[in-house]
């Protein structure tokens, strides 16, 4: 970390990776004396493009990685392939990845072996439980092992850091360019289709699609949310429906036929964002999610065993809930039953950051310090 780098290179594959990066690329692009390049991996592919044009960033590079049926194996072996070719011809000074998917420890690991420094944003969120959410946990505890930069977006990222042994030079509280990004997202007057036929109820944001939660507990989920919705005749729920297949066929088993839950294709960003805004409540196993709603006041149901955020609990914006049937029915009943628990999340102080967060990045990378 000597001296400020002159060429910085984003890297990101992923829809939640994209929402959260391009912010920070739109923000570098305006600082003098630095060159900022943008490469894409594919891991997502048509939801990542959504992302990209409404943030207006043009990639330049694009691995394409994705295919049909691909594997953990499939990806990080052409991720780590591929950022071998981009990274010998473009020679970043830093590389800056996000979080914790395939393409980020894949990218980071292919600057290890060629000895190029990491930029870690959103470092130092931590389960400590390796299998839960699977591969995400092993893949943000590598990424911290290899990076240089920590870019923490709460103190308990630092503290996690502090703990592990990781340089206290090494490590920035910026808050979360998930809010950063909302600035750009959430619009007045936003009009949609299907928000058109939520009028006059209460719309429940509905997102289900984690690894961990494929077969079984995805069941769960589902029947769950039937069986509120069919009580109550004043809930309607969204579902933007994930690609992948496996999600797809549980979710056509136990949600087709159901008058007042609507299954839809994947929402650009700027679309879901301004669904989170218009809707009563989310029910979620997403993690950027667990960030974007508090900032729009909306509590969540955290559709998992444990979260890395532990923050938003100990706020009381999120209720982590897992996945058994009877818990999420209950759970979620009781967010439209009982006023005072429903306001008490709604109402809840925000601890993901104030919509700056790009802004302190961009400031460390080219002063050395942030100036906001």
């Amino acid at each position: 970390m000597n001296g400020n780098p002159k060429k910085i290179m984003l890297v990101f594959g992923t829809r939640p990776e994209a929402i959260k990066m391009c912010p920070l690329v739109n923000e570098l692009k305006t600082r003098r004396g630095v060159e900022t390049v943008v490469c894409v991996t594919g891991q997502h592919r048509e939801m990542l493009r959504q992302v990209l044009d409404a943030f207006r960033v043009e990639p330049d590079y694009d691995l394409a990685v994705m295919k049909p049926g691909q594997t953990l194996f499939d990806v990080t072996e052409r991720v780590l392939e591929g950022m071998k070719a981009v990274l010998a011809e473009a020679k970043p000074d830093v590389v800056l990845v996000h979080g914790d998917t395939t393409t980020t420890f894949a990218s980071a690991l292919a600057c290890f072996y060629l000895g190029i420094p990491v930029g870690h944003v959103e470092a130092g969120l931590r389960t400590y439980n390796i299998r839960a959410p699977y591969p995400e946990e092993f893949n943000r505890q590598a990424v911290g092992s290899i990076a240089s930069y920590n870019f923490a977006p709460t103190a308990l990222a630092r503290d996690n850091l502090l703990r592990e042994g990781k340089p206290p030079q090494s490590i920035w509280v910026t808050g979360n360019t998930a809010i950063d990004a909302l600035g750009t997202t959430v619009v007045s007057g936003f009009e949609h289709p299907e928000l058109t036929w939520a009028e006059g109820s209460r719309l429940v944001i509905l997102t289900a699609h984690r690894r961990e939660n494929w077969g079984e507990p995805l069941h769960h989920i589902f029947r769950a949310v039937r069986r509120v919705v069919e009580e109550f005749d004043d809930v309607k729920v969204i579902y933007p429906i994930h690609l992948n297949p496996l999600v797809r066929q549980a979710a056509a088993e136990d949600l087709m036929g159901c008058e007042r839950v609507r299954l839809i294709e994947p929402l650009d960003v700027v679309a879901f964002h301004n669904f989170l805004a218009r809707s009563y409540m989310i029910l979620t196993d997403s993690g950027g999610i667990q960030e974007e709603a508090p900032s729009l006041g909306k509590p969540v149901l955290v559709l998992r065993d444990v979260t890395e955020r532990p923050e938003g609990v100990k706020a009381g914006t999120l209720r982590v809930i897992g996945t058994n049937e009877d818990v999420i029915y209950q759970e979620f009943k009781a967010l439209l039953t009982d006023e005072e628990r429903y306001n008490a999340m709604s109402t809840a102080q925000n601890p993901y950051g104030d919509g700056l967060a790009s802004c302190r990045i961009a400031d460390i990378l080219t002063k050395g310090r942030a100036t906001v």
